[in-house]
């Protein structure tokens, strides 16, 4: 199985990209996961998001004290590496949907009633919540009325 998703934020920043063409198999994805993403991912998906630092570590459900120790240590814990992929693979999917990483970051944050009035973003903050934001995707792209 390949990924699909931004590599950048599957530690393509670490020392040497993957040989097969960019893309990283699934098994290189969790052994990178596990060992904890580095900062420079957080950086990367931050910008990519157009949010602060604090509102993305606020998503990893990460405090200001804990953001500030990930920094100088320079990698983020297995949980949050987890949670940011998460985040990341959430808004490859809005992009593909939406055509156009400003509508799908503006799709991400603001509310959708069919979200319980909550954005996209806050939703996803669970594994349970993020697989319904996936769905809801689903449904914009085939047109289902939400």
């Amino acid at each position: 199985m390949r990924v699909e998703e931004p590599v950048v934020v599957y530690g393509f920043t670490e020392s040497a990209p993957p040989a097969r063409g960019g893309e990283l198999e699934t098994d290189e994805v969790l052994a990178r996961i596990r060992r904890g993403l580095p900062m420079a991912e957080f950086e990367t998906l931050r910008d990519m998001l157009g949010i602060s630092a604090e509102q993305l570590a606020g998503h990893l459900t990460m405090s200001r004290s804990t953001l500030a120790r990930r920094r100088k240590a320079g990698r983020l814990d297995p949980l949050e590496s987890d949670r940011l992929v998460r985040f990341a693979r959430l808004f490859a999917r809005a992009r593909e949907v939406f055509e156009d990483p400003a509508a799908a970051r503006d799709w991400l944050r603001m509310p959708a009633r069919a979200l319980a009035s909550t954005s996209p973003m806050e939703f996803a903050e669970t594994e349970a919540g993020g697989r319904e934001v996936e769905d809801l995707l689903g449904r914009i792209e085939h047109g289902v009325f939400t």
